[in-house]
């Protein structure tokens, strides 16, 4: 079977591409580097530096299981990314907080995905770029239906 022509092949091809890229770019003599998830994690701790973040919240966020999430944030925090501490008013729920080296990573990671947007943006008008977005957002729009 060829798939070349199967949208969803298409997408999965250029997504590794980009992940490969990107991480070229933060990384590129580093071999401790965070996974996909994980600098998705830092992401959304980055940006909600201001709230207190649970892992609940990050099950949630990224409809990932408890099991899952349980493993990721345990790897990283042996990995000084996050610490997960008590809060006062139930000692059962563990804040999850970026360490300074968590920030530094995602503030890495986030320049190169600047990088990476600019080279991608280069190859494209305008318009294509306008359809290409307006193409992603109609199938992601049809697969939640």
């Amino acid at each position: 079977m060829e798939y070349r022509e199967d949208i969803g092949f298409q997408i999965r091809t250029l997504s590794h591409l980009v992940k490969r890229t990107v991480d070229q770019v933060a990384f590129a003599e580093q071999d401790d580097h965070p996974t996909g998830v994980q600098g998705w994690i830092l992401g959304y701790l980055y940006e909600n530096q201001g709230r207190e973040i649970f892992q609940r919240d990050i099950q949630e966020h990224f409809s990932i299981r408890r099991s899952t999430v349980t493993g990721i944030l345990q790897l990283m925090e042996r990995n000084g990314l996050i610490t997960r501490s008590s809060v006062e008013r139930d000692a059962r729920l563990k804040k999850l907080e970026l360490t300074p080296r968590g920030v530094e990573l995602h503030e890495r990671v986030e320049r190169s995905i600047r990088q990476v947007e600019d080279r991608l943006s280069q190859c494209l008008t305008p318009e294509e770029k306008a359809t290409f977005l307006t193409i992603c957002e109609k199938i992601r729009a049809h697969l939640k239906e």
